[in-house]
């Protein structure tokens, strides 16, 4: 799966993993060492992250029904948790920096491909 910024008309990554599965979204990126610049992962249905045992950290867009960024979490560091986000229908995981370095912003729509 490829993730695309609509507004910055650019690609946050080419080799995005769906976990749409209880099981798929509980093990995450558990057992990952790192995620390379081009990938992600995409849990759906999705509204709370936390980074527990893992061991790199990520930036995380919480993503509403319509694909519209809702929320954002840059360099989330290993360990953490975030508050629920209701609304948030999916949320997309990437290695950190990546928000920044697209300028990804509250508002923008992303198209999954």
């Amino acid at each position: 799966m490829k993730i695309i910024n609509l507004n910055r008309n650019l690609v946050l990554a080419e080799k995005a993993i769906l976990a749409n599965s209880f099981s798929a979204r509980l093990k995450g990126l558990l057992g990952f060492k790192s995620l390379k610049q081009d990938q992600a992962m995409v849990l759906s249905p999705c509204n709370s992250v936390h980074t527990f045992f893992m061991h790199f950290p990520i930036d995380v867009l919480f993503v509403d029904k319509d694909n519209r960024v809702i929320e954002m979490v840059q360099d989330m560091k290993p360990f953490r948790a975030v508050a629920v986000c209701f609304r948030s229908e999916f949320v997309v995981e990437l290695p950190s920096g990546v928000i920044d370095s697209t300028d990804t912003s509250i508002g923008d729509i992303l198209q999954i491909q």
